[in-house]
């Protein structure tokens, strides 16, 4: 199934149904009195978070949802039936927002959340409701008010504890494949994740996290270029990013510290709650270096950046490193999740 990240949707409550006008016939009371019923209350639209439903492909297709028109009242004072209510699936992660305004209506990120996102209309009044003193034959009833119609904009943000960052091919998708049981496509030429993927780690028993693989970043993402515009968006919820660095490009790629910087400045023109985030260098590929050549190479490295936060040396292909730095990873978020429940 091809990842869809973001998609509009028209959603349309159900009217409220009308009052109805009626009076009593009945044998021997000729002339009883209004006995019209109110209609009912139009059904509502929802959309639900739910975990099964991992993209939003399906709104390219089924773009409009409605709920029921509520019943019209009847005869005898019965009112009539609630319109049913609309509830949309959609994926764990997903921001909805009015796609005219642009205002952030809510955010779906647990497992059976719902959000009203088109209110059904109120019933009619039947006649009955307009029985007094001086009117004891009413001969008014009310409309049902028309529900609510609106175009909403669905965008899709992974939740993930890790996101992997880094250029094309610097090995984001071996490490997932050499870490997790998600297999995602991997090939020497860049741009081979054309779409997020995501894969549990587990590191003991009960012990476990879910990592991120984003599609490469290049020069230039923050306003567009690539692939990386559509995709910062999905780091944005993690708690740990890991900065993949190829410590030996090819002749004709960035320099491994270019690259990094190239990064970097990227994510602090997207946003600065990006830029501060915990984030790790991973420096990958190093069995293709003679041996003797990695530490000073990898130090060099770290010298030129100016690093003070946490540096691995792995070769993902082989795993090479990789158990030392998920063990790492987990003791990280373990501390992490401790703290905030201390302070909440």
């Amino acid at each position: 199934m091809r990842f869809v990240d973001e998609a509009e949707v028209r959603v349309e409550a159900g009217d409220g149904g009308n009052g109805t006008i009626g009076f009593r016939r009945e044998k021997y009371i000729p002339m009883g009195g209004p006995d019209g019923g109110d209609g009912g209350d139009g059904g509502s639209v929802y959309l639900i978070a739910v975990e099964n439903v991992n993209t939003l492909v399906d709104f390219r297709y089924h773009a409009v949802h409605r709920a029921q028109r509520g019943q019209n009242g009847m005869s005898r004072n019965c009112t009539g039936k609630k319109g049913d209510d609309c509830y949309v699936p959609v994926p764990l992660g997903t921001q909805i927002s009015d796609s005219e305004t642009g205002e952030v209506i809510g955010d779906l990120t647990k497992e059976g959340q719902t959000l009203l996102v088109a209110q059904g209309g109120f019933h009619g009044l039947g006649n009955t409701r307009f029985k007094s003193s001086i009117n004891r034959a009413p001969q008014k009833a009310s409309k049902g008010s028309e529900g609510e119609h609106r175009v909403l904009l669905l965008e899709l943000t992974l939740i993930a504890d890790v996101g992997l960052l880094g250029m094309p091919n610097a090995g984001k998708s071996s490490l997932i494949r050499s870490v997790s049981s998600a297999t995602p496509k991997v090939a020497d030429y860049p741009f081979t994740t054309l779409h997020p993927n995501l894969g549990v780690v587990s590191v003991d028993d009960l012990r476990s996290f879910v990592i991120a693989d984003i599609p490469g970043v290049i020069e230039g993402a923050a306003e567009g270029a690539g692939l990386g515009l559509q995709f910062l968006k999905h780091l944005s919820r993690t708690g740990l990013l890991l900065h993949l660095v190829d410590v030996v490009p090819y002749e004709s790629m960035d320099t491994p510290v270019e690259a990094a910087q190239k990064i970097i400045h990227e994510v602090e023109k997207w946003s600065d709650d990006l830029a501060n985030k915990p984030r790790w260098l991973v420096l990958n590929k190093i069995d293709r270096l003679p041996e003797d050549e990695v530490d000073e190479r990898c130090q060099a490295i770290i010298n030129e950046l100016n690093w003070t936060a946490p540096v691995f040396k792995i070769a993902a292909i082989n795993g090479n490193g990789t158990r030392e730095l998920m063990f790492a990873i987990m003791n990280f978020l373990e501390e992490r999740r401790r703290n905030d429940s201390e302070q909440a």
